[in-house]
């Protein structure tokens, strides 16, 4: 009869263990730039970045990591799109080449993070 009481224990922390994993947090992704970037002011060297962003918009305030440290902080704006699209990073490149951060369209998600130009 324990194992019968341990089992239903292990099966339940298995069960709520299961579905804390399903329940990822909507407002972290991961974002790859292949050239350096401005945001915010902040030039972001090419490389792989955690983006999270506070608020449920549409005006969010995200934070660029890397490595577990903050690198850098903006405003944007948090749209929903009628369509899921595809990974994509749209930038503005100026006349001296310097790219500024425009777009971080999601993959499988119906939400972008639109950043104003000069900040906003």
């Amino acid at each position: 009869m324990k194992h019968v009481k341990y089992l239903a224990v292990l099966s339940t922390f298995a069960l709520l263990f299961s579905l804390g994993a399903l329940a990822r947090d909507n407002s972290t992704h991961t974002v790859s730039f292949q050239d350096s970037v401005e945001v915010g002011g902040t030039q972001l060297k090419a490389g792989d970045y955690k983006v999270e962003w506070q608020g449920t918009g549409p005006a969010v305030q995200v934070t660029f990591l890397q490595h577990g440290n903050t690198v850098a902080s903006a405003p944007a704006t948090l749209q929903s799109d009628k369509q899921v699209t595809h990974d994509d990073v749209v930038v503005d490149e100026t006349n001296a080449n310097a790219k500024t951060l425009k777009e971080i369209d999601f993959a499988h998600q119906k939400a972008a993070l639109v950043f104003a130009q000069g900040g906003m």
